[in-house]
């Protein structure tokens, strides 16, 4: 089943001369975790507005579990942490949830367990009976991802959720998230931070100037390059010259050597060089390139071609 899909999705501002989204088509499956990448202004924030229903497209259509945007039940299947999220500061953490609750529909008998069961989920229950404006930042994303589930949702739209939370903030909130995808709901989730999007992830999607340029699994994005790192017994003049014949770019450093491959047959060519000079090899390892390295790439590309 699709969460959430759309096809040939544009939105123009003034008249038409801003293109804030170009003909996306993109789809998500149940149960993933799919990141939303682009820089400033690439139309990330319009794209999730369009799908929570805050704007309206200029063309295009989407759906949101294979219903149209505009079915009010469907609303009540969605949860959404925007970024830079604001809640009166005279409240308690606790009492933010009891009003979104409310606001929510959700049945009032219930929802006592449910605020100090989502406190607990993100590390805020020794907060519960605080106000709010005593909290750090890192609090209040933890707050507003727990407002952000209060009603259960099928489908989690979070806005920046790790923005301003200390690194074990941040492994406390991707354990929920997979916790949350372990029980068949999706996460769509925007954030600058790649390296976070690279350990959560499943797919991604890269916009830039309101087109879609890129989508795949993390590991498609960042699959190894043909560089190889090898750790050695020793580099010798006689092996740098015979490694010369494979005219490859090699760079030596102490026991190790770094060399960049065309393919499988030469790989295994600079393993037999190394065994024919009495080479000790101690490992191998593929180069992988990082998501933020990969982003930035795609980018750069897309600069080109234009």
């Amino acid at each position: 089943m699709r969460a959430i899909e759309t096809t040939d999705l544009s939105k123009h501002f003034s008249s038409g001369k801003i293109k804030a989204l170009d003909n996306v088509t993109l789809a998500v499956d149940t149960g993933h975790i799919f990141g939303l990448l682009g820089p400033n202004g690439a139309g990330k924030t319009t794209l999730v507005k369009i799908m929570l229903g805050i704007l309206n497209p200029t063309s295009g259509s989407a759906t949101l579990l294979e219903h149209p945007l505009d079915t009010i039940e469907i609303k009540e299947r969605v949860g959404y942490l925007p970024e830079n999220h604001r809640y009166p500061d005279f409240l308690k953490g606790g009492e933010v949830l009891d009003f979104y609750a409310r606001l929510a529909g959700v049945p009032a008998r219930t929802i006592e367990n449910k605020k100090k069961r989502l406190l607990k989920m993100v590390d805020m229950h020794k907060w519960e009976s605080t106000r709010i404006r005593k909290y750090s930042k890192g609090m209040m994303q933890r707050l507003g991802l727990a407002q952000a589930m209060v009603n259960d949702p099928d489908v989690l739209f979070l806005d920046e959720p790790t923005d301003g939370v200390d690194p074990f903030g941040r492994k406390q909130i991707r354990d929920v998230l997979h916790r949350v995808q372990d029980v068949g709901k999706t996460v769509f989730l925007n954030s600058h931070l790649l390296s976070e999007v690279e350990m959560i992830c499943d797919q991604v999607a890269i916009l830039d100037k309101g087109r879609l340029i890129r989508t795949g699994t993390v590991e498609e994005l960042t699959s190894p390059s043909r560089t190889f790192r090898f750790q050695t017994s020793g580099v010798s003049p006689d092996l740098l010259t015979a490694l010369k014949s494979f005219s490859l770019k090699i760079d030596c450093e102490d026991n190790y050597l770094t060399a960049t491959c065309a393919n499988q047959e030469k790989l295994n060519g600079i393993v037999d060089v190394l065994r024919k000079h009495h080479v000790d090899i101690k490992s191998i390892v593929p180069h992988k390139r990082s998501l933020e390295a990969s982003f930035i790439e795609i980018l750069k590309k897309d600069v080109v071609a234009e």
